[in-house]
Protein backbone atom coordinates (compact mmCIF):
# COMPACT_ATOMS: atom_id res chain seq x y z
CA UNK A 1 0.00 0.00 0.00
CA UNK A 2 1.67 3.34 -1.15
CA UNK A 3 2.50 5.77 1.72
CA UNK A 4 1.91 8.89 -0.35
CA UNK A 5 -1.34 10.27 1.33
CA UNK A 6 0.07 9.85 5.03
CA UNK A 7 3.35 11.48 3.87
CA UNK A 8 0.93 14.77 2.44
CA UNK A 9 -1.08 14.33 5.58
CA UNK A 10 2.00 15.37 7.69
CA UNK A 11 3.72 17.87 4.95
CA UNK A 12 0.07 19.71 5.09
CA UNK A 13 -0.12 19.36 8.62
CA UNK A 14 -0.27 22.86 9.87
CA UNK A 15 -2.41 23.94 6.33
CA UNK A 16 -4.07 27.28 6.46
CA UNK A 17 -3.11 28.12 10.02
CA UNK A 18 -1.20 30.82 11.06
CA UNK A 19 2.06 30.53 13.45
CA UNK A 20 3.49 33.85 15.02
CA UNK A 21 7.31 33.41 16.24
CA UNK A 22 8.42 35.65 18.77
CA UNK A 23 12.43 35.83 18.22
CA UNK A 24 12.04 34.37 14.92
CA UNK A 25 14.85 36.42 12.79
CA UNK A 26 17.53 33.84 13.46
CA UNK A 27 18.15 30.21 15.02
CA UNK A 28 15.36 27.82 16.37
CA UNK A 29 12.89 30.60 15.62
CA UNK A 30 13.37 31.08 11.99
CA UNK A 31 14.36 27.37 11.74
CA UNK A 32 10.58 26.40 12.83
CA UNK A 33 8.91 29.27 10.80
CA UNK A 34 10.50 27.48 7.82
CA UNK A 35 9.49 24.21 9.02
CA UNK A 36 6.05 25.49 9.51
CA UNK A 37 6.13 27.15 6.13
CA UNK A 38 6.55 23.72 4.47
CA UNK A 39 3.56 22.57 6.65
CA UNK A 40 1.42 24.54 5.07
CA UNK A 41 1.30 27.59 7.70
CA UNK A 42 1.43 31.40 7.43
CA UNK A 43 4.08 32.71 9.44
CA UNK A 44 4.64 36.07 11.47
CA UNK A 45 7.81 36.59 12.86
CA UNK A 46 8.77 39.48 15.13
CA UNK A 47 12.87 40.53 17.01
CA UNK A 48 14.39 43.56 17.61
CA UNK A 49 16.45 43.90 14.61
CA UNK A 50 14.41 45.27 11.17
CA UNK A 51 17.23 43.89 8.90
CA UNK A 52 17.73 40.87 10.62
CA UNK A 53 13.88 40.39 10.10
CA UNK A 54 13.60 41.48 6.37
CA UNK A 55 16.21 38.68 5.38
CA UNK A 56 14.40 35.91 7.97
CA UNK A 57 11.05 36.74 6.25
CA UNK A 58 12.26 36.32 2.67
CA UNK A 59 14.03 32.75 3.89
CA UNK A 60 10.61 31.62 5.67
CA UNK A 61 8.75 33.57 3.29
CA UNK A 62 6.49 35.01 5.63
CA UNK A 63 3.48 37.03 5.88
CA UNK A 64 4.29 39.60 8.14
CA UNK A 65 7.21 40.53 10.14
CA UNK A 66 7.15 42.99 13.34
CA UNK A 67 9.86 44.37 15.10
CA UNK A 68 9.52 45.22 18.79
CA UNK A 69 11.24 44.44 21.93
CA UNK A 70 9.03 41.46 23.62
CA UNK A 71 9.72 42.36 26.78
CA UNK A 72 8.31 45.55 26.82
CA UNK A 73 5.05 45.11 27.72
CA UNK A 74 3.04 47.84 25.75
CA UNK A 75 5.04 46.53 22.96
CA UNK A 76 3.93 43.56 22.68
CA UNK A 77 0.44 44.32 23.42
CA UNK A 78 0.37 46.44 21.09
CA UNK A 79 1.28 43.70 18.62
CA UNK A 80 -1.05 41.13 19.48
CA UNK A 81 -3.32 44.08 19.41
CA UNK A 82 -2.82 44.72 15.64
CA UNK A 83 -2.27 40.52 14.73
CA UNK A 84 -4.71 39.36 12.41
CA UNK A 85 -7.45 37.42 13.80
CA UNK A 86 -7.41 34.24 14.75
CA UNK A 87 -3.93 32.80 15.44
CA UNK A 88 -3.27 29.10 15.58
CA UNK A 89 0.36 28.81 17.31
CA UNK A 90 2.79 31.24 19.25
CA UNK A 91 6.12 29.57 19.71
CA UNK A 92 8.12 32.11 22.01
CA UNK A 93 12.20 31.99 21.49
CA UNK A 94 13.25 35.69 22.54
CA UNK A 95 15.70 35.85 25.44
CA UNK A 96 18.61 33.72 26.29
CA UNK A 97 20.00 31.74 29.21
CA UNK A 98 21.80 33.58 32.33
CA UNK A 99 24.11 32.28 33.60
CA UNK A 100 26.07 32.67 36.89
CA UNK A 101 25.90 32.14 40.40
CA UNK A 102 22.49 33.40 43.07
CA UNK A 103 24.84 35.37 45.23
CA UNK A 104 26.72 37.32 43.07
CA UNK A 105 23.48 38.69 41.78
CA UNK A 106 22.00 41.85 42.64
CA UNK A 107 18.06 42.29 43.03
CA UNK A 108 17.59 43.78 39.75
CA UNK A 109 19.67 40.88 38.06
CA UNK A 110 18.18 38.21 40.00
CA UNK A 111 14.56 39.15 39.19
CA UNK A 112 15.91 39.40 35.43
CA UNK A 113 17.36 36.10 35.72
CA UNK A 114 14.78 33.66 37.44
CA UNK A 115 11.66 35.71 35.87
CA UNK A 116 12.20 36.73 32.07
CA UNK A 117 11.51 33.24 30.90
CA UNK A 118 8.30 33.03 32.51
CA UNK A 119 7.49 36.40 32.82
CA UNK A 120 7.04 36.82 28.66
CA UNK A 121 5.83 33.52 28.62
CA UNK A 122 2.66 34.58 31.13
CA UNK A 123 2.75 38.06 29.10
CA UNK A 124 2.55 36.42 25.54
CA UNK A 125 -0.31 34.22 26.78
CA UNK A 126 -2.21 37.28 28.24
CA UNK A 127 -2.20 39.27 25.12
CA UNK A 128 -2.42 35.81 22.86
CA UNK A 129 -5.37 33.65 25.02
CA UNK A 130 -8.36 35.77 23.43
CA UNK A 131 -6.61 35.59 19.62
CA UNK A 132 -5.28 31.35 19.58
CA UNK A 133 -7.72 29.33 18.57
CA UNK A 134 -9.54 26.15 20.90
CA UNK A 135 -6.47 23.65 20.30
CA UNK A 136 -3.64 25.92 19.23
CA UNK A 137 -0.58 25.81 20.57
CA UNK A 138 1.54 27.98 22.96
CA UNK A 139 5.44 26.81 22.65
CA UNK A 140 8.08 27.42 25.21
CA UNK A 141 11.73 26.68 24.61
CA UNK A 142 13.82 25.73 27.89
CA UNK A 143 16.84 23.73 28.02
CA UNK A 144 18.35 20.41 30.30
CA UNK A 145 21.50 21.84 30.84
CA UNK A 146 20.74 23.49 34.31
CA UNK A 147 19.05 20.09 35.37
CA UNK A 148 22.35 19.22 36.69
CA UNK A 149 22.80 21.38 39.87
CA UNK A 150 26.71 22.95 39.64
CA UNK A 151 28.45 25.99 41.37
CA UNK A 152 27.83 28.71 39.00
CA UNK A 153 24.80 27.73 37.14
CA UNK A 154 22.41 28.42 40.21
CA UNK A 155 20.34 31.17 38.03
CA UNK A 156 19.95 28.64 35.10
CA UNK A 157 19.27 25.81 37.26
CA UNK A 158 16.30 27.57 39.02
CA UNK A 159 15.02 28.58 35.91
CA UNK A 160 15.31 25.29 34.63
CA UNK A 161 13.39 23.47 37.31
CA UNK A 162 10.68 25.75 37.30
CA UNK A 163 9.63 25.61 33.40
CA UNK A 164 8.27 22.29 33.66
CA UNK A 165 6.02 23.06 36.47
CA UNK A 166 4.90 26.54 35.14
CA UNK A 167 3.97 25.05 31.86
CA UNK A 168 2.36 22.43 33.31
CA UNK A 169 0.12 25.36 35.47
CA UNK A 170 -0.24 27.33 32.34
CA UNK A 171 -1.79 24.57 30.29
CA UNK A 172 -4.79 23.87 32.56
CA UNK A 173 -5.70 28.03 33.11
CA UNK A 174 -5.50 28.37 28.83
CA UNK A 175 -6.80 25.30 27.52
CA UNK A 176 -8.40 24.60 25.23
CA UNK A 177 -5.32 26.30 24.10
CA UNK A 178 -2.40 24.03 24.35
CA UNK A 179 0.84 24.53 26.65
CA UNK A 180 3.91 22.31 25.78
CA UNK A 181 8.00 23.22 26.82
CA UNK A 182 10.77 22.40 24.32
CA UNK A 183 14.35 21.74 27.08
CA UNK A 184 16.78 21.43 24.39
CA UNK A 185 20.64 20.74 25.35
CA UNK A 186 23.10 22.67 23.35
CA UNK A 187 21.92 23.79 19.77
CA UNK A 188 24.10 25.08 17.28
CA UNK A 189 23.07 28.78 16.65
CA UNK A 190 23.98 32.12 16.52
CA UNK A 191 22.94 32.78 20.11
CA UNK A 192 25.61 29.50 21.12
CA UNK A 193 28.14 31.10 18.89
CA UNK A 194 27.68 34.32 20.82
CA UNK A 195 27.58 32.76 23.95
CA UNK A 196 30.88 30.39 23.40
CA UNK A 197 32.67 33.00 21.38
CA UNK A 198 36.46 30.95 20.31
CA UNK A 199 35.39 27.79 22.61
CA UNK A 200 32.58 26.93 20.32
CA UNK A 201 34.59 24.68 17.67
CA UNK A 202 35.82 23.14 20.33
CA UNK A 203 32.30 22.41 22.00
CA UNK A 204 31.47 21.39 18.96
CA UNK A 205 33.92 18.68 18.65
CA UNK A 206 33.26 17.74 21.89
CA UNK A 207 29.61 17.09 21.48
CA UNK A 208 30.42 15.06 17.96
CA UNK A 209 32.64 12.90 20.40
CA UNK A 210 30.33 12.21 22.96
CA UNK A 211 26.38 12.68 22.24
CA UNK A 212 24.82 9.35 21.45
CA UNK A 213 23.81 10.02 18.69
CA UNK A 214 27.13 11.29 17.08
CA UNK A 215 26.90 14.59 15.90
CA UNK A 216 25.21 18.22 17.15
CA UNK A 217 22.07 19.42 17.91
CA UNK A 218 20.92 21.71 15.03
CA UNK A 219 17.58 23.97 14.94
CA UNK A 220 16.18 22.32 12.18
CA UNK A 221 16.21 19.34 14.70
CA UNK A 222 14.24 21.51 16.97
CA UNK A 223 11.64 22.89 14.35
CA UNK A 224 10.53 19.67 13.65
CA UNK A 225 9.96 18.57 17.48
CA UNK A 226 7.76 21.90 17.31
CA UNK A 227 6.07 21.51 14.35
CA UNK A 228 4.97 18.41 16.35
CA UNK A 229 3.51 19.59 19.06
CA UNK A 230 1.79 22.27 17.17
CA UNK A 231 0.30 19.51 14.72
CA UNK A 232 -0.95 16.34 17.47
CA UNK A 233 -3.76 18.04 19.36
CA UNK A 234 -3.30 15.29 21.94
CA UNK A 235 -0.17 17.07 23.44
CA UNK A 236 -0.41 19.67 26.46
CA UNK A 237 1.42 20.59 29.65
CA UNK A 238 4.15 18.45 28.84
CA UNK A 239 8.63 19.28 28.52
CA UNK A 240 9.63 17.86 25.20
CA UNK A 241 13.66 16.86 25.76
CA UNK A 242 16.13 17.75 22.90
CA UNK A 243 19.75 17.25 23.45
CA UNK A 244 21.35 14.39 22.02
CA UNK A 245 21.11 12.91 25.08
CA UNK A 246 23.10 14.90 26.42
CA UNK A 247 21.82 14.90 29.76
CA UNK A 248 22.68 10.84 30.15
CA UNK A 249 26.53 11.53 29.81
CA UNK A 250 28.42 11.66 33.23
Amino acid sequence: MSSEPSQRRRDAALLGQTLVVIGGSAGIGLATAVHARAAGASVILTGRDPERLRTAAAEACALSTAAFDAHDPKELQQFFQEAPDPLDHVLITAGQPSYGRLLDLDAEQARRAISDHMVLALEVARHAVGRLRPGGTLVLLGGTGGRRIRAGLGSVSVVTAAMPAFTAALALELAPVRVNLIAAGFVDTPLSAQLLGEGLDARRAELRDTLPIGRVVVPDDVASLAVHIMANTALTGATYDIDGGQQLLG
